[in-house]
């Protein structure tokens, strides 16, 4: 039995959407856009495991001045799925991981295989965008799995023009493999960020002579580790990233921010990051040297953002063309103890860059409402003039001032949900790694988490695999350090227990949640509106019904998304005369 009637939340979520305008083609106008005589152009700039919270921005000033200074940050948005591929596909798709079944970089669960048979191939962003008159073109990594082996098996739908790098050389930096087009596969010799940029402004320049608006996906591989093939295991070795000769020597005192939850005295975190021991001073010191590659490596791609500006700006496109600069996902090093790498729920690898710059957007601003990857494909719909698809997760992103105004208080923009499966593989040429060279893999790293940003609260909220729970109050512990879900006492003039109880109702929703559900969850629990934020659900008259929900826990820790195995699916709608005992 579905949980609400979805005809009604869904023409709920679309109206608060669009705010009451028409959806036929051309006409729809959300978050405080302008009608537009034309429709504008898109460069989508997207790094590999960049950092947020390890101040690799302060590192890129071109991408600060011709971007950051000249548009608006975000400073809180968020990928839903921490790791490579299920990111990218998240972001194309406007789904979350557990409605896209993208969940791992490699098959049979994820990468460019399983992007294909799941049907993506024919259902994403640069069809949609080709079929609202746009030209599209990519370069750069594209997905993992994606390799000389299956690029032409089938060819990625969607694009007037690609230069694809391609497995198993994406990592290598030097002497990668690019697929032009429909062309077979060729070994190129060069610095991989460089070529990647030259064959952005072939892009431009070839946009620029058509009469149709553009959209163009430029996706260098830095400051991701270099890989190569591990012979007799089917994991390949981490090593550091390769920055560009011309800047090998640059920040030579560098060194990971020793923030509250650098390998700390005391354990933190769940599941196997809670069993990590110390890290001695020979790890620590190559993590510095490490973090100066990520930054050295980035500095290839702050060249590439100046020369993708002044080629627009060369052909007069720079006033009527949205610059997006992100990540995938975020990256840790030597956080809660951990060697380099991704795919954990804390804010160094799930909050992530994000800056845009384009017609309407104000410069110099930085705002703090939630975002994230879901978001994307919506706003180039928004920003197209395209009307929304009713299967979207997310909403589109307030880039004028207008719209910006009025999203701290956008109950929307209170909560992201962030997914995972599987395990956790160690990056970097440090002491944990296997005897064939290969990197560590550490088992149950499946979760549920979620980030709540309201008025008067910031807090993380998450159930593992291994049912473990943590609960932290990043207003007073902003390094995630104390797990409060044991402790007794108040938080938000409540009770703790409370608290989690909504926390966990409200994670409950967004775990197996389908388009408006995603973004308007409080009203799946509460039917009659009454109830749109953390803040009113702790209202003590809910304290019966939050008690009655089931509780989120798993009965196995998958490699992917089985549903069956990840507990309750369902909860209780509430209803004022106290039968919980079926959804409304």
């Amino acid at each position: 039995m579905r949980r609400f009637n979805s005809a009604i939340l869904l023409a709920v979520g679309l109206s608060l959407v669009s705010g009451g305008a028409s959806t036929s083609h051309g006409a729809i106008q959300n978050a405080g856009h302008s009608p537009q005589n034309k429709q504008p152009n898109f460069v989508f700039i997207m790094t590999d495991d960049q950092d947020l919270h390890l101040d690799s921005l302060n590192y890129m000033p071109k991408l600060q001045r011709l971007v950051g200074d000249e548009g608006t940050v975000f400073e809180r948005h968020f990928c839903t799925i921490a790791v490579c591929c299920p990111s990218r596909v998240s972001l194309m798709t406007g789904k979350l991981a557990h409605n896209t079944n993208v969940t791992d970089v490699y098959p049979p669960y994820g990468g460019y295989p399983k992007f294909v048979s799941e049907g993506h191939n024919d259902n994403y962003l640069p069809i949609w965008l080709q079929d609202a008159g746009y030209n599209t073109y990519y370069t750069g990594k594209f997905l993992n799995s994606h390799s000389t082996s299956n690029y032409n098996n089938p060819y990625p739908k969607g694009w007037n023009g690609t230069n694809f790098l391609l497995d198993p050389s994406t990592y290598s930096y030097w002497n990668s493999t690019f697929q032009h087009n429909h062309d077979k596969p060729v070994v190129s010799d060069g610095y991989s960020t460089d070529l990647i940029s030259a064959h952005a402004l072939t892009f431009i320049k070839e946009a620029h002579a058509s009469d149709r608006p553009f959209f163009i996906g430029i996706t260098p591989i830095a400051p991701h580790s270099k890989t190569a093939e591990v012979e007799g295991s089917s994991i390949p070795a981490f090593t550091d990233p390769v920055p560009a000769p011309r800047h090998a020597n640059k920040f030579p005192n560098a060194r990971v921010p020793r923030g509250g939850n650098f390998n700390p005295d005391t354990q933190s975190g769940a599941s196997w990051i809670l069993d990590l021991p110390q890290l001695n001073a020979s790890d620590v010191s190559y993590m510095d040297s490490y973090y100066r590659h990520r930054l050295q490596s980035l500095q290839a791609v702050d060249d590439l953002v100046e020369s993708v500006v002044n080629e627009l700006k060369t052909y007069n496109l720079l006033e009527d063309t949205y610059i997006f600069y992100t990540s995938d996902n975020g990256y840790h090093v030597g956080q809660h103890r951990m060697v380099p790498g991704k795919g954990c729920p804390y804010e160094e690898d799930i909050n992530i860059p994000m800056l845009v710059r384009g017609p309407g957007v104000p410069k110099g601003r930085t705002v703090d409402f939630i975002t994230s990857h879901t978001d994307i494909a919506a706003t180039l719909f928004d920003l197209a003039g395209i009307p929304l698809r009713e299967d979207f997760d997310g909403i589109p992103m307030p880039l004028t001032a207008k719209g910006m105004r009025g999203a701290r208080s956008d109950p929307r923009r209170e909560h992201v949900s962030v997914e995972y499966w599987g395990s956790n593989l160690q990056e970097g040429d440090i002491g944990r790694v296997s005897a064939t060279g290969a990197g560590v893999v550490y088992s149950n790293n499946t979760y549920k988490a979620m980030r709540v940003i309201g008025g008067g609260y910031n807090l993380f909220y998450s159930v593992w695999c291994t049912n473990e729970h943590e609960l932290y109050d990043l207003t007073n512990d902003p390094y995630q350090m104390d797990n409060l879900i044991n402790t007794k006492g108040k938080l938000l003039g409540r009770n703790i227990k409370k608290v989690i109880s909504r926390l966990d109702a409200l994670l409950l929703v967004l775990k197996s949640c389908k388009g408006s559900e995603c973004t308007l969850p409080w009203q799946v629990l509460h039917p009659d509106k009454r109830v749109t934020s953390l803040a009113e659900a702790l209202s003590p008259t809910y304290d019966l019904f939050y008690a009655a929900q089931p509780d989120i826990s798993f009965s196995a820790c998958e490699l992917g998304y089985f549903p069956a195995s990840e507990g309750p699916q369902e909860g209780y709608a509430y209803r004022r005369d106290g039968d919980w005992s079926h959804w409304a």
